[in-house]
């Protein structure tokens, strides 16, 4: 296809869509997102934010996008232990996975306040400690860039009707926004297995880690990954925002002001209550299995290590500037007391994990990049 008639066909199919309204593909019984009332959805707005998502002259010098740290096969992850900016800035916490980020009561690994998709979106654009896009400075440049590009004049016209001066910093922040309510992933083997009537969707050792995942006198899992989410409180069309969950997990337990590396202190950094040092948000489990290495530092590399880190209730570092004994954290989540797998339970376990690929949501086109 020709630029030209792709550009054509861009024209007419946004426009039809953006007067259609907008439909969500949400299979029963899982919600539609919440969405603000000052940024309805419509598909022109998220056509426009995936345009967005994936354009790397969105970063000061032209290297990095937003998806160069969300990387739709990685779950929207980058498969880093630390995020490196567009500058090389190292940053101290990993990219979280943005797979049903739309239902997210709060965003980031602590910020108990942040649970706007459009307020989020500004940050790694325009934030400067660390840097990530490092676009502050150089809004205008951009914004003067998206002027003169007839895709994006079609898409913003489209996206936001009826505004006579639609290309601003805040409507990028919309349409980023909104594309992200899309990356919803609701059809893994296990969902099929347990809401799809499919009872062979899954394994019968994944069927086994299941119910281990779910036991409370065992493993305990789903006190912290709990719900058809795998993360807890969610946030859904018609619901109030519900109380977001932070857990320290006993992952260090150094000597020292803080139990936690000073850079990665967690709920505390905002709260600056010393009970909530490395108190994190617990991350969705979907698509975990591509989402490695874990934690929020990155400093667990496997699955099976993190398993191991759970079932002895906190992780033991034996020498260096982060030794300690994680198990005797002091603000160590009271569920986080370990427990005894066998090798086969464990190997149950890994297997239900997987069962929550979702390679649909990997692959998914209308989540790619456009511009290829």
């Amino acid at each position: 296809m020709t630029s030209f008639v792709r550009f054509l066909t861009l024209v007419f199919s946004t426009t039809l869509l953006a007067q259609s309204g907008f439909v969500w593909k949400i299979p029963k019984p899982f919600p539609k997102p919440f969405v603000p009332a000052d940024n309805v959805m419509n598909a022109a707005k998220v056509e426009l934010g995936r345009h967005l998502f994936y354009d790397k002259r969105i970063s000061s010098n032209g290297k990095q996008s937003c998806a160069s740290c969300h990387r739709q096969e990685l779950a929207f992850t980058d498969g880093r232990a630390r995020a490196v900016g567009t500058t090389g800035e190292e940053h101290p916490r990993s990219s979280m996975s943005l797979a049903n980020v739309g239902y997210s009561p709060t965003l980031t690994w602590a910020n108990p306040s942040l649970s706007s998709l459009e307020e989020q979106a500004l940050i790694p654009i325009l934030g400067t400690a660390p840097i990530e896009l490092g676009l502050k400075g150089q809004e205008e440049r951009f914004l003067g860039d998206v002027r003169r590009d007839p895709v994006y004049q079609k898409l913003f016209l489209n996206a936001f009707p009826g505004e006579s001066g639609p290309y601003s910093m805040s409507n990028v922040a919309k349409a980023l926004a909104a594309f992200e309510r899309t990356m919803i992933s609701v059809n893994s083997p296990y969902d099929r297995y347990r809401y799809g009537g499919e009872p062979n969707a899954i394994s019968d050792q994944a069927k086994r880690g299941s119910l281990l995942f779910a036991s409370g006198e065992r493993t305990a899992c789903f006190q912290c990954h709990g719900g058809w989410n795998f993360n807890g409180a969610v946030r859904y069309e018609g619901s109030n925002l519900p109380r977001a969950e932070f857990h320290n997990t006993g992952l260090y337990n150094i000597a020292g002001e803080f139990s936690y590396p000073a850079a990665n202190t967690g709920l505390y950094q905002f709260t600056q209550q010393r009970e909530d040092i490395g108190k994190f948000r617990a991350p969705t489990l979907r698509n975990i299995a591509v989402t490695a290495p874990y934690m929020h530092d990155g400093s667990v590399a496997t699955l099976s290590e993190a398993i191991d880190h759970y079932a002895a209730g906190g992780r033991t570092i034996a020498s260096g500037p982060h030794a300690g004994v994680g198990h005797a954290n002091p603000n160590k989540a009271l569920n986080v007391n370990g427990f005894k797998l066998t090798e086969s339970e464990k190997a149950d376990l890994i297997a239900f994990l997987e069962s929550l690929t979702d390679t649909d949501f990997l692959h998914n086109p209308e989540l790619s990049d456009p511009w290829k």
